[in-house]
Order: C-alpha cells, then structure tokens, then sequence
C-alpha cells in the first residue's frame, strides 16, 4: 500500500506545496491538490513538480465541466512532461453546487461527460487524429454556418503515452463506470466498515466489464492522521468538514454526500446536519455530526489504534492510504505509518 496527503486549498498554496514536499524524504509516495472552488490545481501541481524529485502529483479533482476533454488532457500531458512521468489525473463530476453555482455550467450528463474525457484523454496522450463533437457541444455543420474543422492531434510528444486515470466517485453507477474504465477510484469520506456494504456491487459489476490490460483498480482513500492520547479531540476536527459536504454540498435532494451519510446509516443524523447547516446553524451542524463516523473517516488514537486502522483500510482494498497528518510533526507521523505499509 502506498502513501499519500491531499494538500489543503486553503491558506498559502506556495507553504501549503512546501511543506508537502518536504514529506517526500519521509516516505510520502504521493500528493493530492484539490480544486473546487479555491486555487486552480494544476498551477500548484506544477510548482510542486519543480519541488520534488520521486513523489506522484495527482489532481483531486479537475471538474469534467469547467474544462473540455481536450484541455484536461493536455493539462495532463503538461504536468506529466514537468514531473518526468509522476502524474496522476484524478477527475470527476463534482456537483451542482459547484458546476451550476460557482462555474455557470448546467450539470447534466455527469457519467457521460466523465466517460467521454477518460476515452478522449487516453486517446489524445496516444496522439489519435480526433475529431471530437462533443457530448452536448457539437458545432454546427457547415450548412448551417459552422465548421467542424480539420481533425488534430496533439502538438507536442507526452512523456507518457498514458497519464493513470482517477474518478471520484460515489454513487452507484459512477463507481460501477469507475471500476470499468478508470485506473483508480478516489472515494471520499470513506470508510472500510461501510464500503463493501455501498459500494461492493457496483464495484464487483464494473470489475466484470474492466479490460484486463487495466490491471486492478487502485482505491485511494484515508483521512486524518493523529497518533497520541487526545483522540476524541484529533477526530473533532473533521466536524467542520463533514458538516460542510453533508449539510452544505449540494440542495436538499441534490447531495450526494448526504445520500452517503444516509447509506452508511446515519439517516435522523445527516438530516440534521443538513438542517442546521442549510439554516446558517454551523456550529449546531458540526455537533450533530455522529462522533462514529468521525472516528471511521480518520486514523486517531493511540499507536497500536492506528496500526489497526491502517490494517482494516488496506483490508478493504485501499491500495493507497491517503491521510492528512495532524500535529507539529507531520514527518514522523507520515515515516512511522509508512513503516506498516
């Protein structure tokens, strides 16, 4: 099992990449940079490309709508030239709140448009001839006063011929699509007591479809990383965030993370949540946030506890343990778990 970080979007992205970096000596094997609505991902992919040497840079995620399929393969062949071959495109379909509030963009077609990049990128980084209309941006034919233009290939030669493709994924057919085509799968508020239980048949339903040429399907997944005696207060912090994605990710009706809650179990506690956080009650939002599922999303406690999270999370078929090491020093949280791996 391999070891990652997502790196925060909040803050100062150049001390945020920095201190991400200097994890690499530690064992770190790899780095996520989120996007949503913050700093753009692939600007602070390239900086960290210039910081280091070994470590994978992935980005989690670049959004299937904001870009065309051709542009994130070309970000994905640009990045993968900067680290020498150390790229991991991680994409998805984000959600309404950010696709239609922040980028104007109707969010329709979501595992179209993330099929349709997958097969677009990977032919693109194989320099195809393409000639792609899109799934609802199809020009006009010339008749009507448009032109479909000449077909093209990708300018420059990729280090690559292929870039690894991660899809966050969460719902049925998404993760069904995921473990048919993709490289690997980037759940998130994932926990290995719950997974099979949610996810084990679309899993088992894609795997069925999957070229074997893929080779098995890389599962990133993890969360918060404490090790010492103040638990109960390591795994508080993940309060503000659950609240946020349960309460807040999304219109009632359109959250999908709030239909993950629901699925793990926490049905009255995850409508509360969506109460209080929909109502401006933040602080009301997070206390009502389950301290269980606090606990299974994160690695907190004492040592021997930890070593039995990392054990159940590799157990569910983690191939990466993705975690956010909390505390004033984050390297040797990130050596000691590596030396279980």
């Amino acid at each position: 099992m391999e070891l990652s970080m997502p790196l925060t979007y909040a803050g100062n992205p150049r001390a945020a990449a920095d201190g991400a970096a200097a994890l690499e000596s530690a064992g770190l094997d790899a780095v996520w940079v989120a996007e949503a609505y913050g700093f753009d991902s692939p600007t602070i992919m390239g900086y960290l490309a210039a910081r280091t040497t070994r470590m994978k840079i992935g980005s989690a995620i670049l959004n299937v709508y904001s870009r065309t399929p051709a542009l994130i393969a070309q970000t994905a062949a640009g990045l993968d030239a900067l680290t020498e071959g150390r790229a991991l495109l991680g994409i998805g379909a984000s959600g309404p709140q950010v696709v239609e509030g922040w980028h104007g963009r109707r969010y329709d077609k979501p595992l179209g448009r993330t099929r349709e990049t997958i097969g677009l990128t990977r032919r693109i980084l194989r320099r195809e001839v393409i000639e792609h209309h899109g799934i609802t941006d199809m020009p006009l034919p010339p008749e009507k006063g448009g032109s479909l233009g000449k077909p093209l290939k990708l300018l420059t030669r990729p280090v690559r011929d292929t870039v690894p493709v991660y899809v966050a994924a969460l719902g049925p057919a998404n993760v069904r699509m995921t473990a048919e085509l993709a490289d690997g799968w980037l759940p998130f508020l994932y926990t290995p007591e719950h997974a099979g239980k949610v996810w084990g048949a679309s899993l088992a339903e894609g795997a069925a479809r999957r070229d074997p040429s893929l080779g098995p399907l890389d599962v990133v997944a993890g969360g918060l990383l404490a090790i010492g005696d103040d638990a109960e207060a390591a795994r508080d912090l993940m309060r503000p965030t659950i609240a946020l994605y349960v309460g807040g990710m999304g219109a009632p009706g359109r959250n999908f993370y709030y239909d993950l809650a629901c699925a793990y179990g926490y049905e009255a506690e995850a409508a509360a949540v969506q109460e209080h956080f929909l109502a401006g009650r933040k602080r009301e939002a997070e206390a009502a946030v389950p301290a269980e599922l606090c606990e299974r999303v994160s690695l907190a406690g004492s040592a021997g506890y930890v070593r039995d999270r990392v054990d159940a999370f590799r157990d569910a078929g983690v191939t990466m343990l993705n975690v956010t090491p909390v505390g004033p020093e984050p390297a040797r949280l990130i050596e000691q778990v590596k030396s279980w791996l």
